[in-house]
């Protein structure tokens, strides 16, 4: 479900999916939700981690991407800016209204955005046959299995292509002010993370470090750092989807009664009301960097 409202996310899995523990509530991946987040991701995107997907493709003239999970696009129009290589970007996902929103309202010939309409839950292999450079995702690994990590990180890695994956979320988030409730809230939360997404019983929390320990296991050097969601007291819609989603997950896991959970809702959001509500919600970006690039 994935903590961000994605609650995080997108939809190239399955239409009926629900990505992350906020979008478990919310109507799958809407487009209203992915624009709510699209703000607070393009912020707490790790500097460092950006910086080093662009000086690595500093010196190309051109470049061909693939996205998994595009979404409504936000990873292009996050990361398109900093590579100064014309682009071809395949964006893969099964929602063809996203796919559109994704694919439209592009203006710069020198960046070409072709759909790729697929299933991320079945075979995705064949997207990243053709010649491609690098392969990016947001708000992905997460929802996935570790049986289906382990087939994307091996046919990455037969194929030396270096890997963005941003906006993975590791579990950790804190509210200001606090509430006796807020701990087992969360875990609840990140219990749910844990349940099958679409791609089987989910790594949830544990995804970004299972996935840079199997890039490095496979010969890649990976750059990491935080990426971390602050929402601050202005943030108002924003937290309420979050909460929102939260409780839900906290139900359906039965972490405590109902009535409790929706007390602990109710007084969250009227800190919320008043402005005084702040939030952080942990993400992991990095990219893994083969010791040679086709």
């Amino acid at each position: 479900m994935g903590i961000g409202g994605d609650v995080t996310h997108l939809a190239a899995v399955r239409g009926d999916l629900r990505r992350r523990t906020g979008e478990t509530v919310m109507s799958g991946f809407s487009p209203e939700w992915l624009a709510l987040r699209e703000s607070h991701d393009l912020r707490a995107r790790n500097p460092v981690v950006l910086g080093a997907v662009a000086d690595r493709f500093r010196s190309r003239d051109s470049l061909n991407v693939v996205d998994l999970a595009c979404g409504a696009g936000s990873t292009v129009r996050a990361i398109g800016p900093h590579l100064q290589a014309r682009q071809h970007w395949d964006l893969v996902d099964n929602d063809p209204h996203l796919l559109a929103l994704a694919c439209g309202g592009n203006d710069d010939s020198d960046v070409r955005l072709n759909a790729v309409s697929l299933d991320l839950g079945g075979n995705f292999e064949a997207v990243l046959d053709s010649t491609k450079h690098l392969v990016t995702t947001s708000a992905l690994l997460d929802l996935v299995s570790e049986t289906w990590l382990d087939r994307l990180v091996r046919h990455i890695a037969s194929r030396a292509l270096p890997f963005y994956a941003a906006l993975t979320y590791d579990g950790r988030t804190d509210f200001f002010p606090s509430d006796p409730l807020d701990e087992i809230i969360i875990s609840a939360v990140n219990a749910h993370q844990r349940t099958d997404k679409g791609f089987g019983p989910a790594l949830g929390p544990s995804a970004a470090a299972a996935a840079i320990s199997r890039f490095e296991a496979a010969g890649y050097s990976v750059i990491q750092g935080r990426s971390d969601w602050q929402i601050g007291t202005a943030d108002h819609e924003m937290q309420r989807a979050l909460l929102s989603g939260w409780a839900q997950a906290a139900r359906e896991i039965e972490a405590l009664p109902h009535r409790d959970i929706d007390d602990w809702l109710a007084r969250r959001n009227e800190n919320v009301d008043l402005s005084a509500s702040t939030m952080r919600v942990g993400h992991v970006d990095f990219f893994a960097v083969p010791m040679t690039i086709r």
